[in-house]
């Protein structure tokens, strides 16, 4: 394999002209890191405070809300199972968050991993989806407190005047300087250090965790009082069936979004590779502990039909004479929200600042403070934006685009994992001002190959000397010009080529599968015929992957990549296999409004990558070389200094 340049590298070849989507940049190390010449973020997270930011980020106040709608409509007195169902596809996703994060802890999260296993263009794609989704997730989240935060004024409307929402005449615009006030509040905080803003989260979030303390506690001494009249009605455990629960747990997934907020912080811990998936777990484990220990009480207290749909909580204690308890709850749920913006608003700037790093975006988001070691200038830009967003717009309706970006990034990332572990990256970009020392290696490499070959290096006899002597010196010439490391093309060799061709087309043919499996099973307007054909197609391809990345070994160059020795995900291929299913299934019936909207932001970005990112990318200028000489390389270019 030799080494090539970035931009000769885009110039050869069918579609050699799309060939910067696919660039890879290099892994996580100590090197890459000294030679970015960036500042870093400050080391300040350890596992506690990663725990508050997951359980803070992902318990808002949906729980609140979510446990009487699906009991309503679809689980019944089984909502704990949904809720049950939901956290075990959730920790797919978390597992699969927790190597990569161990493995490459650097801020931008899946933008970042899927940068160094699949490529720019769809780094890109993430990284913009992502952008979407913390914007208007931070802005709906601090549209949904004012009307919360009113009641402790007497009810809605209640507000003080500088504060209430107002019609702007002759519009439809209802404005809400609430939230807006209380996005900027959550933005200074953030600017004064991770430090601060983590110890100010962990604050709030345990607030909220006693408030569902509470209600675990006191709704379970009021069971035992009225002995969970519950539990007691005619239609049993399961009264929509096993497709009810399996409908409920689709539906209360999207309570577990945000665990990756703590992968957004992987360059500010202290001990990545151990505190890292730690604290991703213990997220996940705290929030489906909970939500499934308040489904427990809550369906137990009052049956399944008769819930309040808006407020069910408060409404059970207030049916059980325990109106004071309505205060209790609806403070949870202001903290929920409150720590579920700071979750929000957190993650974003951190994500700017690696697509600046990378040259996608301007430098002007990559700045960091010198004191208190943030991306301030990243931060103040995008929590002006989302709180305009916040004062001007009504986005509920816009919601469902925030699902969008997580859903793909979770995808992206349980692709990631199995390229890392078989066809991880064999090729290292490196800067041009490297180019003296890759000749040097790669001109040594090719007279070593040169002075033992015996045959004529074409392939033609000795009998036409005159033809191999001048076949010989252009062979040198070449070498001479555009250096190349070739590789001893010995058996071993060869049967590597032939695993890493059979693993890239296994995982190809994987999510080609997935994508028919999922249409065919959501879109019911199509025709049987075509569904069963296409399911039909997409099982087995699904299937014919999965046999074949069980059959052949996985990479050894799994074992060096990144940041080695911390947590490793089980079950592959088939954890992240199941982890592609699941969010893809959820992706397809999100519904066609929510993917218009979507695809229109996505556009936007692409005429932004197009006409700026591709040009500046810090890969534009690289020489890609085999991974196994790139010490050698960085050795003889110390010799040289």
């Amino acid at each position: 394999m030799g080494f090539e340049g970035g931009s000769g590298k885009e110039g050869r070849g069918v579609g050699a002209g799309f060939r910067f989507l696919t660039r890879r940049k290099q892994v996580d190390s100590d090197r890459v890191r000294d030679r970015g010449g960036y500042h870093q973020l400050a080391k300040a997270l350890s596992v506690p405070e990663l725990v508050a930011i997951g359980v803070g980020a992902t318990i808002g106040a949906g729980v609140y809300v979510l446990v009487g709608t699906v009991a309503r409509e679809h689980a019944g007195p089984a909502l704990a199972i949904s809720f049950l169902i939901a956290g075990i596809a959730a920790a797919l996703s978390a597992f699969c968050y927790a190597e990569l994060a161990s493995r490459c802890p650097s801020a931008g999260s899946a933008y970042h991993y899927s940068y160094i296993c699949v490529g720019e263009g769809v780094a890109w794609l993430i990284g913009w989806a992502l952008i979407l989704e913390y914007t208007i997730g931070g802005a709906a989240v601090a549209r949904g407190i004012s009307p919360n935060l009113a009641l402790f004024f007497g009810g809605q409307d209640s507000l003080p005047s500088f504060l209430s929402r107002a019609h702007i005449p002759g519009t439809d615009i209802v404005v809400d300087p609430c939230a807006a006030v209380l996005v900027l509040i959550v933005i200074g905080l953030l600017c004064l250090g991770i430090k601060k803003s983590s110890f100010v989260q962990a604050i709030v979030t345990a607030a909220n965790v006693c408030v569902l303390l509470f209600v675990i506690i006191a709704g379970g001494y009021i069971g035992f009082q009225t002995g969970w009249v519950g539990y007691t009605v005619n239609d049993g455990y399961f009264p929509y069936g096993v497709n009810g629960v399996l409908a409920g747990s689709a539906t209360v997934f999207f309570s577990y979004i945000g665990f990756d907020s703590v992968a957004s912080t992987a360059e500010e811990v202290k001990n990545p590779r151990r505190d890292l998936p730690l604290g991703i777990a213990t997220s996940v484990s705290i929030c489906c502990l909970l939500y499934m220990m308040v489904s427990v009480v809550i369906v137990g207290l009052v049956p399944y039909f008769a819930m309040d749909p808006d407020t069910p909580i408060a409404s059970v204690f207030a049916r059980n004479d325990m109106q004071w308890a309505v205060y209790i709850i609806t403070s949870g749920a202001v903290l929920a929200l409150c720590s579920a913006l700071m979750g929000s608003l957190l993650p974003q700037p951190r994500i700017l600042m690696a697509m600046a790093r990378d040259g996608l975006l301007p430098s002007f988001f990559s700045d960091v403070n010198k004191r208190t070691q943030v991306p301030v200038k990243s931060t103040i830009l995008t929590g002006i934006f989302a709180a305009s967003l916040a004062f001007f717009m009504d986005v509920s309706q816009l919601a469902g685009m925030v699902s969008v970006g997580t859903l793909l990034a979770f995808t992206i990332v349980a692709v990631s994992i199995l390229i890392l572990r078989y066809v991880p990256p064999d090729e290292v970009p490196l800067p041009s001002s490297l180019r003296e020392s890759i000749d040097s290696v790669s001109f040594r490499y090719s007279v070593r190959q040169n002075n033992t070959e015996k045959t004529d290096p074409i392939g033609i006899k000795n009998s036409n000397q005159n033809q191999h002597d001048v076949s010989s010196q252009a062979i040198i010439k070449e070498s001479v010009e555009y250096p190349l490391i070739v590789k001893d093309n010995n058996q071993d060799d060869s049967n590597e080529q032939t695993r890493r061709r059979k693993a890239a087309w296994s995982i190809a043919s994987i999510c080609v599968g997935v994508v028919f499996l999922t249409t065919s099973a959501s879109y019911s307007f199509l025709p049987v015929f075509v569904r069963y054909l296409a399911c039909s197609i997409g099982g087995l391809l699904v299937l014919g992957g999965l046999v074949v990345l069980s059959w052949i070994d996985q990479d050894d160059g799994r074992h060096k990549f990144g940041h080695a020795g911390g947590f490793i995900c089980p079950f592959v291929p088939f954890l992240p296999v199941c982890c592609i299913l699941v969010n893809a299934y959820l992706l397809v019936n999100l519904g066609a409004g929510t993917w218009l909207r979507v695809s229109t932001w996505l556009f936007v970005g692409v005429l932004v990558y197009l006409f700026y990112g591709r040009s500046h990318s810090s890969l534009t200028d690289v020489v890609y070389v085999p991974a196994a000489h790139v010490d050698e390389i960085y050795k003889t270019s110390e010799n040289v200094v």
